[in-house]
């Protein structure tokens, strides 16, 4: 099935595809922000502190990379899906740091995929995401599964 697709059912995920989601930038004043309310560590807010850190400067949180892989993956082919939501993620990497100016690409990749065998209008897609910077780094990865509806008849 083409990204272009319109909509998006269970039947519309094969093993082995992948969705190319696209590019993001990522600013310090979003890292900032972010780290702010969520993840207050010294590393993710505090300049001189992370300066003398392991990481040599401010980084992303990792929860702030699964909140804009996500953001992606919603725009790329969630909002026009018949999803259902997930019963969870198996499976959270965080490989190599995220900092200000570093230019995501991200991907889906369908893993696998289950119809239901008790409720035969929905099937679980299994998945991997991934993240990669400017340099070809893979920064994140996410396996996971989300519930689809199964295409009307």
């Amino acid at each position: 099935m083409s990204e272009q697709t319109s909509w998006w059912y269970f039947e519309d995920f094969i093993p082995g595809a992948v969705i190319e989601l696209g590019q993001r930038r990522v600013t310090e004043e979003e890292i900032l922000r972010f780290a702010t309310e969520f993840d207050p560590q010294s590393f993710h807010i505090d300049h001189e502190r992370a300066k003398d850190s392991i990481f040599g400067g401010v980084i992303a949180s990792g929860w702030h990379t699964c909140s804009m892989i996500m953001r992606m993956v919603v725009d790329g082919f969630l909002a026009r899906s018949s999803s259902m939501g997930s019963p969870g993620v198996d499976e959270i990497r965080w490989i190599v740091p995220v900092k200000p100016g570093d230019v995501l690409t991200v991907r889906a990749e369908t893993l696998s995929r289950k119809a239901s065998a008790s409720k035969p209008d929905r099937g679980v897609v299994y998945t991997l995401w991934t993240a990669e910077n400017q340099r070809g780094e893979m920064v994140c990865t996410i396996k996971g599964m989300g519930m689809f509806g199964r295409r009307p008849h």
